[in-house]
């Protein structure tokens, strides 16, 4: 077989809306191949924040829900992954939905995408566009499905995640990125996805939370994260990936892209020493989980800013950032709403702040870094006057306002549809959102899964059943009910290597769950022998 090369791009021709067909045209011509290969690694990268998230939100769970937390954020990009293939792509990015609000089904099945340019940049193909696009919807899906955190079931979130994904994602990727989107001829300034990652994805897991209710109080005794080194891992993932998710957002191999990737390292770097400086006047300790989360409201800032402003904006933007969202932690006591991961204010508060930056220090002189929009201006809505596509610094004093009003919008949207939705599928019969008590107190890698990231876990579930304060694990009898003690005095008996009885004092029967089994049946094999010995003085 032999390869024509390419060669040096030719301007696209524009004439074949349905991709074009690979037999007759070489569909590469139109594009950089080293554009392509950046994009496709920059997709890479941020599919790798997934498992970070998993792993960020199984380290501050506790351990008996683990499992459970990394289990549901990679379940939630199957679900996405096929959500987005099959309708979600053509739903936000089809361009011949006019409405301003969603688009059609043109793209449906990713129909019509072969080597059409794509909506976000003449730099690469329609193809390739949908499949960065996709990983974003999937990121963003399982930072909602924090959630779910310690009392949640996991099918109804997957499947709320389906329509969450279809009337609240798609709607506002649309507003924000799409040609026809309401936003993006307002001019709204949103590099990577201040309101349809960050802004939605804090509102819409506050939403859930409201729906799903505050986890027990009593189980809520000495709770800490279960795992610092496990927390700090899937930071370091987060980052890594967060490298492609915004420099990829400049949609090729390109001087925006380079300032992208250096603004979101400084806005990171920064809010995390603003975070653990605030932490450390509290406890006069430094904090490791501290530095975890300011570094990722740092990066969440740095989602929607990090293609517009300069690098001396980006400090600021991070120590503000790390100030605000570190108080804004203590939203969820006020208003009551059971937030455990902390997704509104780490996600939806900074994404907020950083685009407000936009309008503030947005400038044009980086957005013309990518080689696209050098020398760009921007028709005023309904006007023939013009202005450079900056904020403040290039005298586009509205662009405030603009801002404000694309946040609001992205809120309320967000959390009342998301709100919406979970009371919904609350309802129908099967899919109700909350596990049991019994089954909170077991934890929900026990109820949910039936596999545990840690073993021994089984020795002791309910541990969070009683308190040190009360001296004795088995002295139950004021606090807990007796149709929610089961297994614990049996937990307790085989802990002191006693074979744990089969009932308790309401008669009901337990299996009982394997835990230092070794003392059991040593204590077990002595009753015997010495019952065949009381046995043969007896026939003596």
């Amino acid at each position: 077989m032999s390869y024509v090369l390419p060669g040096s791009p030719v301007p696209y021709n524009g004439t074949d809306t349905y991709g074009g067909d690979s037999t007759v045209t070489n569909l590469n011509q139109w594009y950089q191949s080293g554009d392509q290969a950046y994009i496709i690694v920059a997709s890479a990268m941020v599919l790798v924040m997934v498992p970070g998230l998993g792993f960020l939100y199984s380290g501050l769970a506790r351990r008996k829900s683990a499992l459970s937390m990394i289990w549901v954020c990679m379940a939630s990009m199957s679900v996405i992954t096929f959500q987005w293939y099959f309708w979600g792509y053509s739903l936000a990015f089809s361009n011949t939905g006019t409405n301003g609000f969603i688009g059609d089904l043109q793209k449906f099945g990713l129909l019509n995408t072969l080597g059409h340019y794509s909506q976000g940049s003449p730099l690469i193909p329609d193809l390739l566009y949908a499949f960065y696009q996709m990983q974003f919807c999937a990121v963003t899906g399982a930072i909602v499905v924090g959630a779910v955190a310690e009392r949640g079931r996991l099918i109804p979130m997957l499947v709320f995640i389906w329509f969450w994904a279809t009337i609240v994602y798609c709607p506002v990727a649309h507003w924000a990125w799409n040609i026809n989107g309401w936003g993006y001829k307002y001019g709204v300034l949103d590099y990577a996805g201040g309101g349809p990652v960050e802004i939605v994805s804090g509102m819409s897991a506050l939403a859930y939370s409201l729906v799903l209710g505050r986890r027990q109080e009593k189980m809520m005794l000495n709770f800490r994260p279960h795992n610092v080194s496990l927390i700090t891992l899937g930071t370091v993932f987060l980052w890594f990936g967060w490298l492609g998710f915004n420099g990829g957002s400049a949609f090729g191999a390109n001087l925006r892209a380079t300032m992208a990737c250096w603004n979101s390292n400084l806005t990171a770097a920064f809010a995390a020493a603003a975070w653990v400086i605030l932490d450390w006047r509290l406890a006069r300790k430094w904090s490791m989980v501290g530095w975890c989360s300011g570094s990722i409201c740092g990066l969440v800032a740095a989602t929607p800013a990090s293609g517009f402003i300069t690098p001396w904006a980006s400090v600021i933007l991070g120590v503000v950032t790390g100030i605000v969202c570190n108080f804004a932690t203590k939203i969820k006591y006020w208003i009551r709403i059971d937030d455990a991961m902390d997704v509104f204010a780490e996600h939806g508060v900074a994404g907020m702040i950083g685009l407000v930056f936009n309008a503030l220090f947005g400038s044009a002189a980086i957005i013309g870094l990518d080689g696209v929009n050098t020398g760009v201006v921007v028709n005023y809505p309904n006007s023939d006057d013009t202005y450079l596509p900056g904020g403040w610094p290039d005298h586009n004093y509205r662009q405030l306002y603009v801002q404000v009003a694309y946040i609001v919008a992205c809120t309320a949207y967000s959390f009342v549809v998301s709100a919406i939705l979970a009371y919904i599928i609350n309802w129908i019969p099967g899919l109700h959102l909350r596990a049991s008590e019994e089954a909170e107190l077991l934890g929900m890698d026990d109820d949910q899964l039936g596999e545990f990231a840690y073993d021994y876990v089984e020795v002791r579930r309910d541990y969070l059943a009683w308190t040190p304060a009360k001296g004795n694990p088995n002295d139950i009898s004021a606090d807990v009910p007796s149709h929610q003690r089961h297994g614990i005095a049996q937990h307790g008996q085989m802990l002191e290597g006693k074979e744990p009885s089969l009932s308790d004092d309401m008669g009901e029967k337990h299996t009982g769950v394997g835990g230092d089994r070794h003392g059991v049946a040593y204590e077990k094999s002595e009753r015997e022998q010495n019952a065949q010995g009381i046995e043969q003085n007896g026939s003596n």
